[in-house]
């Protein structure tokens, strides 16, 4: 199994090489992290205190309406950062859950020791700032497809995005993250060439 610290490193380089100076520093706050599966990590109402990069598991943010209503709106699985960034970046309650869907396996940085550098530390201010602006364009292609496709186009371009989703992610998830009925969902695994 590879090394966390590196899988970490790679993900970051990939987004905006960093001074080997700010890695040190960066990669020092991030320790190890350990939950269950069906743990819920971040509640709806609490302020996300840590920025998670997930290294085993799979995750899901999720928000439950007045009505009880359930809507799946991300997946996180590794090599991947996880946790709900909206919360954790303005330090304001959450809106949403974050849970663990399978025992999953994390570095988590608090927030806390995170924000402070930012300022001093340039090359980290703009890899975060990265980070969010990849974020933000995932979510703007995701209301395009949420208002303008079909079923069968969602499902379609979520294989395109994660080839392998399938097998990670149980598929009443995947159904409820499409807005598709779960028989309709299941309907579109067999009618659909994968």
């Amino acid at each position: 199994m590879p090394d966390p610290l590196l899988q970490l490193k790679q993900v970051m380089n990939a987004t905006a090489p960093m001074p080997e100076t700010d890695w040190e520093e960066f990669s020092s706050f991030f320790k190890p992290f350990a939950a269950k599966r069906k743990e819920v990590l971040t509640k709806a109402g609490e302020t996300e205190k840590y920025l998670y990069f997930v290294t085993e598991g799979v995750q899901r943010i999720f928000y439950y309406d007045d009505q009880n209503r359930e809507a799946t709106l991300v997946f996180t699985y590794a090599p991947s950062f996880g946790g709900v960034l909206d919360a954790l970046l303005l330090q304001q309650p959450s809106r949403y859950y974050y849970e663990t869907l399978t025992p999953s396996v994390f570095l988590r940085a608090a927030i806390s020791d995170i924000l402070p550098i930012t300022n001093q530390r340039p090359a980290l201010s703009f890899l975060i700032r990265q980070g969010v602006t990849h974020a933000l364009s995932g979510v703007l292609e995701r209301l395009v497809e949420l208002q303008c496709f079909t079923s069968e186009e969602k499902f379609r371009q979520l294989l395109r995005r994660s080839p392998h989703i399938l097998q990670l992610v149980p598929h009443k998830y995947l159904a409820n993250y499409l807005g598709i009925e779960a028989t309709n969902f299941s309907k579109l695994i067999n009618k659909v060439r994968i």
